[in-house]
């Protein structure tokens, strides 16, 4: 299941987005070190999902700034 459908990345705006990655990362980096450190986290496919989520958002601000640099 996405955190994020590619219709609600394409309503937000660039400066929504970034903060979305910024907030995601942080979240990624803490589980990570959770489970590092030899603790379990709840939702061991959070991860996967969170990784997904911030490649869909660069992608599509990516796509956009090219969008934008053509015209």
């Amino acid at each position: 299941m996405a955190i994020l459908r590619l219709k609600d990345i394409r309503d937000m705006s660039s400066e929504e987005r970034r903060d979305k990655v910024t907030e995601f990362r942080t979240e990624l980096a803490r589980l990570k070190t959770m489970v590092e450190a030899g603790g379990s986290i709840d939702n061991p496919t959070r991860i996967r999902e969170l990784r997904k989520t911030i490649a869909r958002l660069l992608t599509i601000e990516a796509e956009e700034t090219r969008g934008k640099e053509k015209k």
